[in-house]
């Protein structure tokens, strides 16, 4: 027979307590699982009990390290499932301590995604794409994760697109509209736009350049392509390539053909 002769609370964790059979330690236990099994001195346990005190206790310690991790900020049951593996527990007893989360509201996967999506919208402008995969390195659901997206709005994907592309815009000045707005889809496709939003958002975009601008541009640009051309062509052949590579660029024919005219008479 195996009776508690002594209960003693840990020094340096008032929530857990030292329980003593037959006036030897046996094992600790939480606050919780104290009072779940009403565990008091003179009580007698057999070993079927105290094995299921240890797997409940098990649990309750898995439950605060994942309180604990859930502390600083938002996770899913994927980020808490994996940390609570690195601790060691084993698989049941996560299951369980999560199961216990959820229940208690602390772990919530739709309204962490739902989070997630704001966030990256507020502070990266991201498009939709770029979140799914977020989502995806979260371990959200597919399901779960098409559901969140369906709440953003192509209306709204292109507003932000649009302050990403303002942007492009201003810092790109030494760069012509055609460079500029294909900066802008290569940029958009990379923060996780469609097509039809880039092309939604390209179509709103009036980028004018007056001559002056144009000539701006070619003593950058325009200079470079010809020193390039210039030590390994001559005549129509240097004429062509130069007219060709600035075309590729979005210079106007005649703002190019002036260029080349230019260049000759220096020569």
């Amino acid at each position: 027979m195996r009776v508690i002769t002594k209960i003693a609370r840990q020094k340096n964790n008032p929530e857990r307590y030292n329980i003593y059979l037959n006036e030897e330690y046996a094992f600790p236990v939480d606050e919780a699982i104290l009072l779940q099994f009403g565990l008091t001195k003179g009580k007698v346990l057999d070993e079927f009990e105290i094995q299921e005190m240890a797997y409940e206790d098990e649990i309750r310690k898995a439950f605060n390290k994942a309180l604990n991790f859930l502390s600083y900020q938002m996770r899913s049951e994927h980020e808490v499932k994996k940390k609570l593996l690195t601790l060691e527990f084993g698989e049941a007893v996560i299951l369980e301590a999560i199961q216990k989360l959820k229940s208690y509201g602390f772990l919530n996967d739709e309204t962490y995604s739902k989070a997630l999506l704001d966030t990256k919208k507020a502070t990266m402008k991201k498009g939709p794409k770029a979140i799914r995969q977020d989502l995806m390195k979260k371990g959200i659901d597919k399901t779960l994760q098409d559901e969140v997206l369906a709440t953003y709005s192509f209306e709204e994907q292109v507003k932000l697109a649009s302050q990403l592309a303002d942007k492009v815009v201003r810092s790109e000045k030494k760069k012509t509209p055609t460079q500029i707005k294909a900066k802008i889809q290569d940029f958009l496709l990379r923060k996780g736009y469609n097509f039809s939003v880039v092309e939604e958002v390209l179509s709103q975009i009036v980028l004018e350049q007056d001559e002056d601008n144009w000539q701006q541009l070619l003593e950058g640009q325009g200079e470079k392509v010809w020193k390039k051309y210039v030590a390994k062509y001559d005549g129509y052949e240097l004429k062509m390539k130069v007219k060709q590579a600035l075309y590729q660029k979005g210079f106007p024919i005649e703002i190019i053909d002036s260029f080349i005219e230019q260049k000759e008479q220096e020569q």
